[in-house]
């Protein structure tokens, strides 16, 4: 017979974020699963964000204590079915808890709400990404300070001279403060004076230099000082381009590989620019501007040519995305194949127009999940971009095949180096 224990003590002041902890350490390998199952059916833009997930209850067994043998006698009231010596059924027997497929309610699942940063550490940690690299994705703006307007107090190095003087101006002239010039005219009209006259000048003199100690020159309610306000700092922003072949030889899992992919780049910017926009481009033969379900799961077939997907690219920068006002990012996908005829064009595309106005672009050959290596020979893909980089063209490629191979390539991609480093 099982015994269950609970534990009905009130949560100790202080514990629920350190129970809550415990509790993630505890079931670590179904959370997991959970936030990566959640994170293959989200959005690209929504990977940042918390939510609800789900684990299976029979992973959530409690410890408990059982006592073998012994003898226990019970007193059920309103018994009218069984009699002494008389086997009971099991709990959940026949209580209608435990339901065929589609019958009743029954409950399959334990669900709770993950927070934003726990939803991104899970995600990270379960590809084996470095601590450093980790700290570095969590990382919030800093504070810069802005100019609020004027105030009438503050710190004498803030005090606007510009600003003072012409309130201080404008209340002499409202007030009518006689000027030095007039001041001056009445003094050189004393000294060739009758006698007679000399005492009506003498009192308007009086009067003006009464009137110019009642109206100073600068009072203090003239003064003015700078103010400011702390306040997010500005950052820049940025446009992310995925681009990604679609056509037939492209496997869901090359697609996953990619997703991923561009789902670490989308955290990478986001944490670094305030406003990020995402664009798609998939192409074949033919390519096009789609929205995020048409690009990972819309249909497409066709021959592959990677030029269209630049061109698309080129057009829509110029029309959309001045490289004056955005810090443009492009990522490409892709399993290798192209035309031996479009070669050139995609070459002469990338080093003239594509490159030149990008901060990083990054091509990514994926592979099968057949547990081998890229030992094949080189594609005609990576034929090229190894050439345009050996060239000095600023671009970077890199292949994976594996799942757990995206975190290692996308840290190398953008670890920290030095002024005379660059990514090959």
């Amino acid at each position: 017979m099982a015994i269950h224990i609970v534990d009905r003590r009130l949560n100790p002041g202080s514990k629920s974020l350190e129970n809550r902890q415990r509790f993630l350490r505890r079931a670590k390998a179904l959370v997991q699963g959970a936030v990566k199952k959640s994170s293959q059916e989200r959005d690209i833009k929504d990977v940042l964000e918390g939510g609800e997930i789900s684990i299976p209850l029979d992973g959530m067994n409690e410890p408990r204590f059982r006592r073998e043998g012994g003898t226990r006698d019970m007193v059920v009231p309103g018994n009218k079915k069984f009699v002494e010596g008389d086997m009971l059924p099991r709990s959940g027997q026949g209580s209608g808890k435990s339901n065929g497929p589609g019958e009743g309610d029954g409950e399959d699942g334990f669900r709770f709400v993950l927070s934003r940063d726990e939803f991104v550490d899970l995600f990270l940690d379960d590809l084996e990404l470095p601590d450093l690299a980790k700290r570095k994705l969590a990382e919030v703006e800093s504070e810069g300070i802005h100019r609020a307007g004027y105030t009438t107090s503050g710190s004498p190095a803030n005090i606007s001279v510009s600003r003072t003087v012409g309130r201080a101006m404008a209340r002499r002239v409202a007030l009518r403060r006689p000027r030095p010039e007039a001041l001056a005219a009445l003094e050189a009209e004393l000294a060739d004076c009758s006698e007679a006259r000399r005492a009506e000048i003498e009192a308007e003199i009086e009067v003006l230099k009464a009137r110019i100690r009642k109206i100073p020159f600068i009072d203090p309610i003239d003064i003015r000082y700078r103010r400011f306000e702390t306040v997010p700092k500005p950052a820049a922003q940025a446009v992310m381009f995925c681009l990604m072949d679609v056509s037939g030889s492209m496997t869901e899992h090359m697609k996953d590989l990619a997703k991923r992919f561009y789902m670490l780049l989308y955290v990478f910017l986001k944490r670094r620019y305030r406003h990020v926009e995402i664009v798609f481009i998939r192409h074949t033969d033919k390519a096009e501007e789609v929205d995020e379900e048409t690009f990972f799961r819309g249909p497409a077939s066709g021959g592959t040519l990677v030029s269209s997907a630049l061109q698309v690219m080129h057009d829509i920068v110029r029309s959309r995305f001045r490289p004056a006002d955005w810090n443009i990012y492009a990522a490409q996908a892709s399993d290798g194949d192209n035309s031996s005829s479009d070669s050139e064009l995609v070459a002469r595309l990338l080093t003239d127009l594509i490159l030149p106005a990008s901060q990083f672009y990054a091509y990514l050959e994926v592979g099968q999940d057949n547990g081998l290596t890229f030992d094949m020979p080189d594609s005609s893909l990576w034929t090229l971009y190894e050439r345009l980089r050996a060239d000095g063209a600023p671009l970077s490629a890199r292949k994976v095949s594996e799942r757990n191979e995206i975190f290692p390539v996308f840290h190398d991609l953008f670890k920290r180096r030095g002024k005379q480093e660059r990514v090959a």
